[in-house]
This record gives C-alpha cells, structure tokens and sequence, in this order.
C-alpha cells in the first residue's frame, strides 16, 4: 500500500487533486475526505504531527465557517432584492425631486423647484428655456444667502403669456462680483415605471428617462 509522508498536508493533496479536475472548488465534505485518507495512509515511521492535525482542523473549520458565511450573504442578498421590489411598487406614480436642468411642467399650475447655492450671492436667477432651446422667462430672486433656494415659475413667457405643457430646461446662476456661476437644480419628475435587476432600482421618469434610485433627494406623494 503507497503511503503518504507526514510532511504531506490535505492542501498538498487537494492541490494535485485540483489540477485534474478542472479547478472544482473544495468544500468541506471534499476537505474532511482528503483528511482521513491522509490519516489513514500515513508513514508510521513518520506520524503526523499533533500540530499539523491541530492546523489542518483549523483550516476545516474555516472552509466551514465560509461556507456559512456565503449561505447568510445569499439569504441578506435576496432580503434586500425583495425590498428593492415593495420599494419599487410604492413609487410608481408618485412624485420624486432630483438634482436636473429639465422638468415636465404643467403651466396650468405654479412650478416649484429649488438651486442650490454653495456661497451666498448677491443676485440670483432662474432662465427657463423651451424645448426648441430658446429663452422664455426669468425668474429672479435677488440676494440669497448659501443653501437650499427655492424658486417659482407660473408658467408664463416674459410678456404675460401662458406657455403650452411641456418639457423646460432651468438655468440657475449667481453673480460673485464679476463673475456669473450656474447652480445645480433640483426638480421634480413624475415615476411612470422601474426597472428591477442590475446593480441599482432605476426608476423610468416621465419625459426625461432613466435615472438610479440613489439621485432621488425627496419621494413626495
């Protein structure tokens, strides 16, 4: 019978078993076989040391220990997959404020959106443009301190007149001395759909498109 030196560990045996099969992964049935054949199949002139036996159980115990971990990893995986999906269900129609320069107006009604202002300004405006690209409104907000700014468009032109539903882009600027900077813009969308899978939740935006779940600053009713 062909013995195995003690000096020979059950990843030595695993290793040589590893690059006949194809690179299968060792799980901790295969580990504990390769074990007892190494106990078994040892030189009695040279026994297996306690240490050796003592660190080759340790290393059973930590494939164990990962497999345990992957089988809780999959279980969290799937928790957080099934609340994406609730998640997802709850927000379609429903109101979402996000950092963009474009908006589906109804100009029946009032348009509130909010540009963000890092320093504060002494002059700061809203240019509201068509769809085609051409500028029809300017709303002006004066000096603001840093923060959160808030603006209202009453959907009219420059001269008075109702300007038809649509999509509109909104250019925020401040002025520090000389200098005119643009601000981001936060503004609201409504959710048509989303789209499950991949990486991140992304939710369908009427007009404006796709946009992940994470650049939603506010959900409103």
């Amino acid at each position: 019978m062909s013995t195995v030196s003690g000096t020979s560990s059950v990843l030595d045996q695993y290793q040589i078993k590893q690059d006949t099969t194809q690179n299968k992964e060792l799980g901790k049935n295969e580990f504990l076989n390769l074990l007892v054949a190494q106990l078994n199949n040892q030189n009695p002139l040279e026994p297996q040391g306690n240490g050796e036996f003592i660190a080759q159980l340790a290393q059973f115990s930590q494939v164990e220990g990962i497999e345990k971990l992957n089988t809780s990893m999959e279980s969290l995986l799937s928790g957080y997959q099934s609340s994406q999906a609730l998640q997802a269900s709850s927000l379609v129609g429903r109101k979402v404020i996000i950092p963009s320069e474009k908006a589906v107006v109804d100009t029946s009604e009032s348009f509130k959106a909010t540009a963000v202002l890092p320093v504060s300004s002494s002059n700061v405006y809203v240019n509201v443009y068509d769809n085609a690209g051409s500028l029809v409104s300017r709303v002006n907000l004066g000096e603001q301190a840093a923060g959160n700014v808030s603006f209202i468009w009453d959907g009219k032109d420059s001269n008075g007149n109702l300007m038809p539903p649509g999509t509109y882009k909104f250019e925020a600027q401040a002025t520090y001395g000389s200098e005119t900077k643009g601000l981001y813009t936060m503004l609201p969308a409504n959710v048509d759909s989303v789209t499950l899978g991949g990486g991140e939740l992304m939710l369908n935006l009427a007009g404006l498109g796709s946009v992940p779940l994470s650049q939603v600053q506010v959900i409103g009713q």
